[in-house]
């Protein structure tokens, strides 16, 4: 188990990227990332959102899989700025990336948990103790099998629910950060 400052057990929210941060490009009812960085744009109160986390003590860390760069649609480059431009904006501590297909068969490809191992490795992250919000089943999937707390922001995609139910279901990324920081006050208590 991760400890930090002061014998305090380390503890982070893990974060899809796209449809969670910025927002999803979405087409026939399927959410697909932006094609540049020109495209890109922060959902409504991601910043206020993640101030929120970070001032009690969060780690912020995005969990994103972008296999468009394994079907040759996208260049790590591309994602790589998306990043940069990110981590200038919003108080995010790391970025963990899987740039596999499906068929490749590695951990780290949500529903997998190998991002948020990752993640929970570098960091010394009590996954028990920390929450995955995602706006898909292979997000809240992989942090079931995390061992993490989940949050769906439930868009209605037209896809596949979770394997399990959340811990929470919510509207937005503002609501999501709501229930945390609610939860965090119930065991305090």
């Amino acid at each position: 188990m991760g400890v930090g400052p002061v014998g305090t057990v380390m503890r982070a929210v893990f974060l899809d990227r796209d449809g969670v941060i910025n927002r999803a490009v979405v087409e026939e009812g399927k959410p697909y990332p932006p094609a540049s960085l020109d495209e890109m744009e922060l959902n409504e109160g991601v910043r206020e959102g993640l101030r929120a986390l970070h001032e009690q003590g969060y780690k912020l860390l995005v969990v994103t899989n972008q296999p468009d760069v394994a079907r040759g649609t996208q260049t790590r480059e591309a994602i790589e700025a998306m990043h940069e431009w990110l981590a200038g904006e919003l108080p995010l501590d790391d970025f963990f990336v899987c740039y596999h297909d499906s068929g490749d068969g590695c951990r780290c490809r949500k529903p997998k948990p190998g991002l948020l191992e990752q993640g929970a490795e570098k960091y010394g992250v009590d996954l028990k103790s920390s929450y995955m919000i995602g706006d898909r089943w292979r997000d809240i999937d992989a942090g079931t099998e995390a061992g993490c707390r989940t949050v769906w922001i439930d868009y209605g995609y037209r896809e596949r629910g979770p394997a399990a139910p959340p811990d929470a279901r919510v509207d937005s990324l503002r609501h999501a950060v709501e229930w945390i920081l609610s939860q965090g006050a119930k065991t305090s208590e």
